[in-house]
């Protein structure tokens, strides 16, 4: 069956499915790669990637690709999912023998209800899909084909679930689908250096984070490796067929979870002579992070989430605050850029844990730093901890733009005030005499640098004017339940 993978438009600017583990619009623009697609893409030959929201392809324009494809396998979020299934019962209405099929997170906590949602829906995959997905459009019954659901006889029908996926490097390189299917010109997040390539070195992550959404409903919490002559062997291919990218990203869920087969991959990427950039842990030591400075690495995304110890260990975070403090000394020594994660409302939240994790976060002073609003995810320790607790809201978790906005709420936080703590967290870290002559001297030195600097400015600026909107009404709203967020304990330099 000639398949079309698709990682569908919807709202402007929405990198929410296909790899994405916080589905939403980002305050600047930015889009991960479609690399979860490109596997099975990659076992079917006359197969196609389409990958929307960065290659700027219409609604209407992907409707019109329905009449060229049999199967459609589409990677759906939560909330993306309401457009998501609009836009599969048009391109049925397009071509009505077309077969539909959604993975993804949200189909795999929730098949049934999915494929209630909408009689377009053929069938789900439920966690990995790569080889359910190569098997049917190669002729395989449904029947036969672990963690598919579907309808048989008015009723769901939910296959028994398959191993994981053990061995890695039998599975096609996604890179290889790129260079097929995708304009990796295209791909741009603001703390990496563009153009640039993403991929995996594993899958999985052993990690208990409460409120994580992907190894908790999609990749698992079983952690499996690629051997490193694999991995090195695609960063050649990579720097042949894309000579122009700039950096490639190892876009695991941790790339640095243990410490020995860290230090095994640096040797085999050290003699390549690329730059990298990975995510990590605040847990990794002085010898490993010095072993991945001396193989390439130049930035690593680090998940602070909270400066609050008892907030970290509500999350099963599995690590503390004087760890993290020491890991960012032992990346400063080093050279490293530290790009921080850090969340607003996660359990036990209060105005004064989210005072903490502000000022913890000047201290860390990384060199940027993101800031979301805590999403409870169905399928996910945090998903029921709120429910149990009676604190998620009906409202949606984005506006009608996709960008993020709380649908929980905690005693004396409100909706209004966890917005406003998020815009002040901002404010208070970029607005420090040392981070805006850093920015301003990128500026200075280097023109590329000034254009994008520019154009995120503009994006970040829009959205904090919708924001400050947001909490203005819900002020006006619920005038007794958002007082405005005190004034900073510590400004910080």
């Amino acid at each position: 069956m000639r398949t079309l993978f698709l990682n569908p438009p919807s709202f402007e600017g929405f990198d929410g499915g296909a790899s994405s583990r916080w589905p939403a619009s980002r305050e600047i623009e930015s889009y991960w790669y479609p690399v979860w697609l490109c596997y099975p893409a990659g076992m079917l030959p006359d197969s196609k990637v389409v990958d929307a929201p960065p290659h700027k392809i219409s609604m209407e324009q992907t409707v019109e690709m329905a009449k060229d494809f049999e199967l459609l396998v589409l990677f759906t979020s939560t909330p993306g999912f309401h457009v998501d299934v609009r836009m599969a019962e048009m391109m049925r209405d397009a071509n009505p023998k077309l077969k539909v099929a959604f993975v993804g997170p949200p189909v795999t906590v929730e098949p049934e209800k999915s494929l209630r949602a909408s009689q377009a829906i053929d069938f789900v995959v439920r966690r990995e899909f790569d080889f359910q997905i190569a098997d049917f459009a190669k002729g395989k019954p449904l029947e036969e084909l672990p963690g598919v659901s579907y309808r048989k006889n008015g009723h769901v029908v939910n296959n028994p679930e398959g191993p994981v996926i053990e061995n890695l490097d039998g599975l096609p390189w996604v890179t290889k689908v790129y260079q097929r299917d995708l304009d990796v010109r295209r791909y741009n997040v603001p703390f990496l250096l563009n153009p640039y390539v993403s991929f995996y070195t594993s899958r999985g992550c052993p990690a208990m984070c409460t409120f994580c959404l992907w190894p908790q409903t999609h990749s698992g919490h079983r952690w499996r490796l690629r051997s490193p002559q694999d991995i090195a062997s695609e960063v050649r291919f990579v720097k042949e067929a894309f000579p122009y990218v700039k950096e490639i990203f190892f876009d695991d869920d941790t790339f640095n979870y243990q410490k020995a087969r860290t230090i095994e991959l640096c040797k085999h990427l050290k003699p390549l002579n690329f730059t990298w950039s990975c995510t990590s842990r605040v847990t990794t030591d002085y010898e490993t992070l010095r072993a991945m400075k001396e193989a390439g690495c130049r930035l690593l995304i680090v998940g602070y989430e909270s400066g609050d110890q008892q907030i970290l260990k509500n999350i099963k975070k599995g690590a503390t605050v004087d760890m993290a403090l020491r890991f960012t000394e032992n990346c400063k020594k080093l050279g490293l850029v530290v790009h921080g994660d850090f969340i607003i409302g996660l359990p036990g939240e209060t105005r004064d844990s989210i005072r903490k994790t502000i000022d913890f976060a000047k201290r860390v002073d990384a060199e940027t730093i993101q800031v979301s609003i805590a999403h409870p995810y169905p399928g996910t320790e945090f998903y029921d901890y709120v429910k149990k607790n009676n604190l998620i809201t009906i409202d949606a978790m984005t506006d009608e733009t996709g960008h993020q906005l709380p649908n929980i709420i905690y005693p004396g936080l409100d909706r209004g005030e966890l917005v406003d703590w998020v815009e002040r967290f901002y404010g208070e870290y970029y607005f420090r005499p040392r981070v805006i002559w850093r920015v301003v001297r990128k500026a200075i030195f280097d023109s590329s640098e000034r254009e994008r600097l520019t154009k995120e400015a503009r994006e970040y600026l829009a959205l904090r004017s919708k924001r400050k909107k947001f909490v203005a009404e819900q002020r006006q709203t619920h005038p007794e339940a958002t007082p405005p967020a005190p004034v900073a304990a510590n400004s910080g330099d």
